[in-house]
This record gives C-alpha cells, structure tokens and sequence, in this order.
C-alpha cells in the first residue's frame, strides 16, 4: 500500500502518507471541478480535507464522505485507478511538487531524451532517477547550486587543480554535475566544450543539456545497476558523496514509485 496509516479527519496524518494522498488527489483533478492543485506539502490541512470529502462524495460513496482515506480501503483504490503508471507530463508535475506546470513542461521532453539515451528504461530506475534529481534541484527549479562554489576550490578529486575552478565548475544540470573532471569528460562524450568562456553555464541555462548531463553521470556510474537492485542509499552515496538530503530522497522515491506503478517492498 502506498501509505502505512490512515490520513484524514482525526487520522494518523503522517507527512509522508499526506504528500502521497495530496499527490493522488492532484492527478484526479479531472474528476473534481473546483478542487484546486493541492500543495504537496505533508500537512493536513482544509483544503486537503476538503478534497478528500470532495472525492468521496464524487466518486466513490455519492452522497456521503468519511473525511478518511485507510490503507486498502475504496477510496485510496479510487484514487490509484487514476494515476498514470507510466513517466508523463502529468506525472512529472506531481512528482515534482515544488514545480509549476510551465517548469515541469521545460523539462518533459530533455527528461524523456535523456532516460532514453541512457537506459533508464524501466519504472524502478526512473523512478530512482527522477526522485535524485528531484531533490537535487528542488523539483525541477535549481539547475545551478545555490552556493558559490568556493567550497570545491582545490579539489583534486574533482578535477579542480586551476585558480578559480570551484566556482567555474560548480553543482549544474538536474543532478548538480561538479568539478572540471566532470565537466571535461561530459564535453568529450558529447563532442563540446564546457571549460572555455561561459561554457560551463550552458549546463544550467539549456533544459536539454541540464537533463542530458545528468543522465550520462547516472550511466557513467552505473546507476541503472544499483537502481535494479533498489538502493536508493547507495545511489545517493555515489551522487552526494554522502547522504545529505537522504530522507527527502526516500520521499521522493515513494511518490515515484507509486506514480510509475512499481510496486512497494
């Protein structure tokens, strides 16, 4: 089941079966004129209460609505029936909540080309893939770090051996690609450079090169391998270099997962 504890009025509440009912809910918006998209934000709040009633009502029990969604009751059914069980716009959007639906159609068709380029072919390394990037650039809307990039500088293991180089090569792309080695051996795959000029901003201001060089650092590392074995902690070993940030991408996962249809353990 894709939550553990009932959600609703009086309920458990827990965040993350919040964010997962507020997801479901935005993908059946369809069938809830007048329901507004839901900020997926864990909390329970009036307006996820009312959607929920709404739903009900609506769809499932015409004329009565518990408040309440359980684990494997009709409601939560309902709501499964009409997710997309595969990578799509829509389901772009959801699972990348903190994104507007003009920045998650920015990045549909560059995603689709860069799964595809890279073997990231079946639900559970997308849903990998998408949930590591997703945190990586905040859902969709940092393609550049925040940070300066001062703290790279004098990186050795990065590649970062000339004046300057932190910063130059800092976290860019959907998956924060890092350091002058990174930069210089996505250049040579895809026959560019990225080293002169202003080149290295290419990788944050082009959609199509921000999902594509993050794509070839998921294959360069063999992520495909690790995502079928669903590790999602060692997956983030090898892009963070630790595992800050490692809650929110096990959220991140859960909720594309379930939109992708891969089952849970």
């Amino acid at each position: 089941m894709p939550i553990g504890q009932p959600v609703g009025v009086n309920a458990a509440n827990v965040p993350d079966d919040v964010v997962l009912i507020q997801a479901l809910i935005n993908a059946n918006l369809g069938l809830l004129p007048g329901i507004l998209f839901l900020s997926e934000d864990g909390a329970f709040g009036p307006s996820t209460r009312s959607a929920i009633q709404e739903f009900q009502q609506t769809v499932v029990t015409p004329g009565s609505a518990s408040g309440v969604i359980s684990p494997g009751d009709a409601t939560l059914s309902a709501l499964m029936a009409g997710i997309p069980g595969s990578f799509s716009g829509d389901s772009l959007r959801i699972v990348m909540p903190l994104a507007d639906a003009p920045t998650a159609g920015r990045f549909f068709d560059a995603l689709t080309s860069a799964m595809a380029a890279n073997q990231i072919n079946t639900p559970l390394r997308q849903a990998h893939f998408l949930a590591q990037l997703g945190h990586e650039s905040g859902s969709l809307r940092y393609t550049a770090e925040l940070s300066s990039g001062a703290q790279y500088e004098g990186r050795k293991d990065l590649g970062n051996t000339q004046p300057g180089d932190g910063p130059r090569f800092k976290g860019r792309g959907l998956i924060q690609l890092t350091g002058r080695a990174n930069y210089t051996a996505f250049g040579a795959a895809r026959g560019r450079d990225f080293i002169t000029g202003d080149n290295p901003g290419l990788l944050a201001s082009d959609a199509g090169l921000a999902a594509d060089c993050s794509g070839w650092f998921w294959a360069v590392n063999k992520l495909n391998a690790v995502a079928d074995l669903d590790d999602a902690v060692k997956i983030t070993k090898i892009i963070n270099g630790g595992f800050n940030g490692l809650d929110d991408r096990l959220r991140r996962l859960k909720l594309t997962r379930c939109f992708l249809g891969v089952a849970a353990d």
